[in-house]
């Protein structure tokens, strides 16, 4: 893994397991036959490639809030 882009992706995902989570799976789609959002003339490991779409804008994501994610007890 690329430590410059491993830096660049945390710019944008600061929670270091929450980027972990993000690059797990999306690796995990693109060994199962995904595209690439990048295009690269070099030959990339899929961590980097994902790494690359995270911090280019082309992975989004969502937290989910507090309130939906609680389990109600009622």
């Amino acid at each position: 893994m690329r430590n410059d882009y491993l830096n660049e992706a945390l710019k944008v995902v600061e929670d270091p397991n929450l980027l972990v989570n993000l690059v797990s799976r999306r690796v995990k789609q693109l060994r199962r036959g995904g595209r690439p959002l990048i295009e690269s003339l070099e030959k990339l490991s899929l961590e980097d490639m994902a790494l690359r779409e995270i911090y280019e804008g082309k992975i989004t994501w969502e937290m989910p809030d507090e309130h939906t994610a609680a389990v109600s007890s009622t």
